[in-house]
């Protein structure tokens, strides 16, 4: 009954039913460019894969629905968090003050070096009038050599605190997949000879 994920670093977010119980691993799937699962059936577990990228989960205890996201820097630009409460409640109801939210093991700041070409979109979306509380400097640190620290923990944690999640129901990591990859898979510290990490989230009967 799981269904899997086809990540593309996109923002597209796919509501699962129990018509996809299964899909990409008994049965052949067309959830296709799908980087965020959502459902409110029962005991279907939604699949979605990381290796560095930002692992987001949601779930929503007051309209039993749960959502689990895929958000790499592309994802966080295009803020794939707030996208997926979005998604949500238009689906189900879900008021992001009733959400849970999660911030699940990825790459840290330290690890992260990204070039102008990243952090220039990250520039222009905390410039917004919206995350005027936000201090980007936090979020995006540049060094001497033109090259920057982005924290995506941060970015991810702005938006999402931006689309209404209540801070006391976010939970954010403090695990670097990158400074551990000899427990967890990480794309930049084996120079792309990994494996892929996997969340899952379903909801009980």
């Amino acid at each position: 009954r799981l269904v899997f994920s086809d990540q593309v670093h996109e923002t597209v977010i796919r509501k699962i039913t129990e018509e996809d119980a299964g899909k990409g691993i008994t049965r052949e799937s067309d959830i296709t460019e799908t980087d965020g699962l959502m459902t409110n059936v029962k005991d279907l577990p939604l699949i979605t894969f990381y290796a560095d990228c930002v692992p987001l989960l949601f779930v929503d205890p007051v309209h039993h629905a749960i959502g689990c996201s895929h958000s790499g820097w592309r994802g966080t630009v295009g803020e794939m968090g707030k996208k997926t409460v979005e998604a949500m409640r238009e689906a189900y109801g879900s008021c992001p003050e009733d959400i849970f939210a999660a911030i699940g093991p990825s790459i840290c700041q330290d690890c992260y070096e990204v070039g102008k070409d990243v952090a220039e979109p990250f520039e222009k979306l905390f410039s917004q009038e919206r995350y005027q509380d936000v201090s980007l400097k936090n979020i995006l640190t540049e060094k001497v050599n033109g090259k920057y620290q982005l924290d995506l923990w941060r970015a991810n944690e702005a938006i999402l605190l931006g689309a209404g999640i209540l801070k006391e129901h976010l939970s954010m990591t403090d695990i670097c997949t990158c400074c551990n990859p000899g427990y967890l898979f990480s794309h930049r510290a084996s120079k792309g000879k990994r494996g892929n990490l996997a969340a899952f989230l379903m909801l009980k009967q």
